[in-house]
């Protein structure tokens, strides 16, 4: 989609994923919609048990991975979920950090929000809260967040270095970042990269491994981690059957970390902090 405007890509992406919001029923993923579905949620790495905990509705199966698997969160810690939509990454994420901690979940629609705010009231999470932005200009002051989650949404931004400039500016010192996204693995061909549903639905829009490893270091960010899964073409060949988008796109575990005196505390990132980039 590169011949359209940013602001063409944000209606796209915004008015697909309100149709999602508004779907009837209380899970399910709209026809093009990115994600294995919530009956799949098991085989990107969560557990019964994250499943039982939230509220119906909360998990609509948008998903590419699981960055609570990599988060390493702690109680007390702020947390930010980028692209929070119905709230499932959220409400998991405020289990883990207790009432001593804190949840901001953030989306550019604003029937989503609507539908996080209503789940968060089913299931009585005073530690968390939603807002309504876009994820290039973060509604949340400096400093603000100890983790940054985010799972499948960066590739659906046409700024991405934006995005990851605002991550670093709204991380505190020492900070992580643990996402979940698809990376381009190959050349796409234009009959598909040119289709609104490609972009919409988490094909399109994403960059190489190597490319989201530059924006990162270009924003700041240290330790840095991208992994390739490989497995997760199994899934991604649902996303538009017979289009082939598995051949070009691949789930991805995103990690990095802001320079500061806090040590990332990660399972796969804790390494010292020796103020070079990776």
């Amino acid at each position: 989609m590169a011949e359209q405007s940013k602001e063409e890509v944000r209606a796209a992406v915004r008015e697909q994923y309100a149709s999602v919001a508004r779907a009837a029923g209380t899970t399910g993923c709209a026809p093009g919609c990115c994600g294995p579905g919530p009956e799949a949620s098991l085989s990107l790495g969560y557990s019964e048990d994250d499943l039982r905990t939230v509220p119906e509705g909360a998990n609509m199966g948008l998903g590419c991975g699981n960055p609570q698997a990599i988060a390493g969160l702690k109680a007390g810690e702020t947390v930010l979920d980028l692209g929070a939509g119905g709230g499932f990454d959220c409400f998991l994420a405020a289990k883990r950090v207790g009432h001593t901690g804190h949840v901001i979940g953030i989306d550019m629609t604003a029937e989503m929000v609507a539908k996080a705010r209503a789940n968060a009231g089913k299931l009585g999470a005073e530690n968390v809260e939603f807002r309504l932005g876009e994820i290039e200009h973060l509604p949340v002051a400096d400093a603000t967040a100890d983790v940054i989650l985010s799972n499948c949404v960066v590739n659906l931004s046409p700024d991405k270095e934006a995005v990851f400039r605002e991550a670093f500016r709204a991380l505190k010192p020492g900070g992580r970042l643990a996402i979940s996204d698809v990376v381009s693995t190959a050349s796409m061909p234009e009959s598909l990269s040119m289709q609104v549903l490609a972009l919409t639905g988490c094909v399109s829009g994403a960059v190489a491994a190597e490319t989201v490893r530059e924006l990162l270091q270009r924003a700041g960010f240290e330790n840095i981690r991208v992994e390739v899964r490989e497995e997760s073409r199994h899934f991604i060949k649902n996303w538009m059957p017979g289009s082939g988008a598995e051949n070009y796109v691949a789930s991805a575990t995103i990690e990095a970390t802001k320079p500061g005196t806090k040590k990332c505390c990660a399972p796969s990132c804790c390494a010292p902090d020796t103020g070079a980039s990776a």
